[in-house]
């Protein structure tokens, strides 16, 4: 219901604003055609599994889950396109780019190029970018109301999110055969997005985790080959301001002169509330998204919003089903040539002793004469700053068995400096990464235990770089008060662990929060509370005085010049009042846990004050925004330390011995608020612990807790979108 824009039929005007903007964006229009491109054989699949969802709808005795008695709702059957475009809404919690541009137009009108480009530094290493073209587009952006629009959109994933793998080969591992690790990050739900499965078919095993509502193990190993995901961060979504033409508002300017905007009705259900009908359009480019905003530009300019997403061709259920059935290297590329999306870096091991990686995804290719290479939004009337292709497959990034035997990715940059293709500018900054290979290189041969240390670090390579510059800023020359001597004392004894049962991580990161106010608010004036941000690149330039950036550190507010260690002095001060306000005035009482809770939110009773205290699973929680085990914090919302974004799901795979493989996630396996199963990980999760991934039936058999049994009717194997199945409900072997 959500790709579909339909949940104001069962949660009323409160869902309307989300509603017309998926409505206008048009994922379900696009995941039905995609359906129809699909081969007989995945229609088919997906299909047998949209059958087996309503033969549950049909034959069930006892009641729906409780979110349904609670809404008083029935849920309509399943159809092959919900799974498709559950796959597509994946893709953009992943990959919403788009903001990034809308950040820098909006700061195109407050600061200069200089400015921006030491706001948004580039990745380390990289030349900083100078937009060539955003100077003359600053009024452009004004006329198009970018602002007021990007002020009308929900919030989006925080700063930072990402997710780890890495990959050794036998030769750095005990038993001379690879180790995997993956631990995808994404906000926290209750229930989680993760289901575990297991199949076997035809003698054959395929186990790890899947996404209720998508036929496919996404991440997992079968009995040959292990496979674990981390977002590659591609730029796959450009803002065009498309120009209307001023005889005819129903068209819009292309290079080729007018041209009609295509339109369609929609018309969205509301429970309690009159029927909502709105007209969508799209150019050229893609959806009128500033339409969904109701917000058009003041001199008769829109914005459509051009995503790969939204494109026909993607095969990438064709691509998973490959997947799991891939028994090498050849057999994994083949899978992946009919990915599109996300843009994923995927490690691969096998029995072998064989390693690789690959990142596969339908990547656009922009003219070199492209002056904003998709980092601000562009006129649509121009081709100047039209896609001209897609990357080709053989030219993504991947490696093969790499001298040294290590593969690791972390949403860091994954390709070199004479990459020919751009990919983005938006790479996450290598803290994560860093850490990783520190850990990776500290051992000459890895086991299990060491890829679950790894796994459940806390060290925040943030906290080692910005602490030594923040207490070196923070010396006084007057007496000190006590509790100033006393925290500085504890963080110069302190290393970057960010534990939950210590008072260090917390102060720092209060601090540091302080500091970023302190450091940017008076030049972002209005704009601040939107993009309030940790941006610990930025401030440890500004803290070094980088090509003379201290200068953010004066208060343009303020007669006096401020340095950077009034600054730090400053925030100091004030994250320490705040701790004492929130946590008590003996410092030695304070911890991290405390404030950095990890809040699985259920969606969406998590919204409700009261169903949110049967629903949502909250547990005291390490690590930050940084650290391998990530928790990551939003510092300007209300709750600035509480992780909502965090490890979804942790695995290790052995390839000396696949049954040895491990995984957890951050829930439990059951959906229903009253099983015991809702949150049977939760505790495990929280402690760096797993359980067996395990495709030998007989060392959990005795924990079943029965087995059910579904016998297709003889019209269900060849049909495209066959009838609903009848199911036959055995438990210990006697009906039920």
């Amino acid at each position: 219901r959500i790709g579909a824009g339909r949940m104001s039929e069962i949660l009323g005007p409160p869902a309307l604003a989300a509603d017309k903007f998926l409505r206008t964006l048009g994922v379900y229009q696009v995941a039905e055609k995609a359906f129809l491109d699909q081969d007989p054989e995945v229609r088919a699949g997906l299909a047998a599994y949209a059958a087996g969802v309503n033969a549950y709808l049909n034959t069930r005795t006892g009641p729906l889950p409780l979110e349904f008695l609670i809404l008083n709702h029935t849920p309509e059957p399943w159809r092959p396109e919900d799974s498709l475009v559950w796959m597509k809404m994946m893709a953009w919690e992943l990959g919403q780019n788009f903001r990034e541009e809308l950040t820098r137009a909006r700061l195109a009108a407050q600061l200069s190029s200089k400015q921006i480009a030491e706001f948004l530094p580039p990745y380390p290493g990289d030349t900083p970018t100078l937009i060539d073209d955003l100077p003359k587009l600053a009024s452009l952006y004004a006329d198009a109301g970018l602002t007021r629009f990007a002020n009308a959109l929900p919030e989006g994933p925080p700063a930072g999110i990402g997710s780890n793998n890495w990959v050794v080969d036998g030769s750095r591992t005990v038993s001379g055969k690879p180790l995997l690790a993956n631990d995808p990050h994404l906000g926290l739900a209750a229930p989680s997005v993760w289901y575990f499965a297991h199949l076997s078919i035809a003698g054959r095993n395929v186990i790890g985790a899947t996404l209720p509502g998508v036929p496919a193990i996404v991440l997992g190993r079968n009995d040959r080959v292990a496979w674990g995901f981390t977002d590659t961060g591609p730029d796959v979504q450009d803002l065009f301001v498309e120009k209307i033409d001023p005889n005819n508002p129903g068209r819009y300017l292309t290079p080729e002169g007018s041209q009609e905007f295509v339109e369609r009705r929609e018309v969205i259900q509301v429970k309690g509330a009159d029927p909502v009908e709105i007209t969508v359009r799209q150019s050229r480019h893609g959806p009128v998204i500033s339409d969904a905003a109701e917000i058009g530009g003041q001199e008769g300019t829109v914005m459509a919003l051009a995503w790969t997403a939204l494109l026909p061709g993607d095969r990438t259920p064709a691509s998973a089903r490959k997947l799991m059935n891939a028994e090498n290297w050849t057999g994994f590329v083949d899978a992946l040539r009919d990915y599109h999306l996300p843009q994923q870096n995927i490690v691969y091991a096998d029995v072998d002793g064989n390693i690789g990686f690959y990142a596969p995804g339908k990547v656009p290719v922009r003219r070199k004469t492209n002056g904003l290479t998709g980092l601000a939004p562009a006129p649509g009337w121009d081709t100047a700053y039209d896609w001209i292709g897609f990357i080709p497959f053989d030219e993504l990034p991947q490696r093969y068995n790499p001298a040294g035997g290590v593969i690791a990715t972390a949403n860091q940059k994954i390709v070199a400096d004479d990459y020919p293709h751009f990919i983005t500018a938006g790479w996450q900054k290598p803290y994560r990464a860093r850490r990783i290979k520190e850990l990776l290189a500290a051992e000459k041969a890895h086991s299990f235990e060491t890829f679950k240390s790894i796994q459940a670090d806390v060290t925040s390579v943030v906290a080692r770089d910005l602490l030594p510059v923040m207490l070196k800023l923070s010396s006084r020359t007057e007496t000190e008060a006590a509790l100033v001597a006393k925290t500085l004392s504890r963080l110069k004894n302190w290393d970057g662990a960010m534990t939950a049962g210590a008072p260090e991580p917390l102060i720092f990161a209060a601090w540091y929060r302080e500091l970023t106010r302190r450091v940017y608010r008076d030049e972002l004036g209005d704009l601040f509370a939107g993009l309030w941000k940790m941006r610990p690149q930025f401030i440890y330039n500004v803290l070094t005085d980088a090509d003379g950036q201290s200068r953010w550190c004066d208060d343009r507010n303020t007669k006096h010049t401020e340095s950077c260690a009034d600054v730090i002095l400053a925030a100091l001060d004030a994250a320490l009042g705040s701790l004492q306000l929130e946590y008590g005035q003996t410092l030695s009482d304070w911890r991290w846990g405390d404030a950095h809770v990890a809040y699985s939110e259920h969606r969406p009773f998590g919204k409700n004050r009261w169903l949110s205290k049967l629903f949502d699973l909250t547990v005291p929680s390490p690590g930050g925004s940084y650290t391998i085990n990530v928790g990551v914090h939003r510092i300007r919302s209300e709750a600035p330390y509480r992780s909502t974004h965090s490890v979804s799901l942790r695995a290790i795979y052995d390839l000396s011995n696949l049954n040895n493989s491990q995984f957890v996630h951050s829930t439990g396996q059951s959906g229903n608020r009253l099983s015991p199963l809702y949150d049977s990980f939760t505790e495990l999760w929280r402690r760096g612990e797993y359980v067996p991934m395990t495709t030998n039936r007989a060392a959990y058999s005795d924990q079943a807790l029965g087995t059910l049994i579904l016998e297709p009717m003889p019209a269900v194997a060849n049909a495209a979108r066959p009838e609903t199945t009848v199911p036959s409900k055995t438990r210990d072997g006697e009906k039920w």
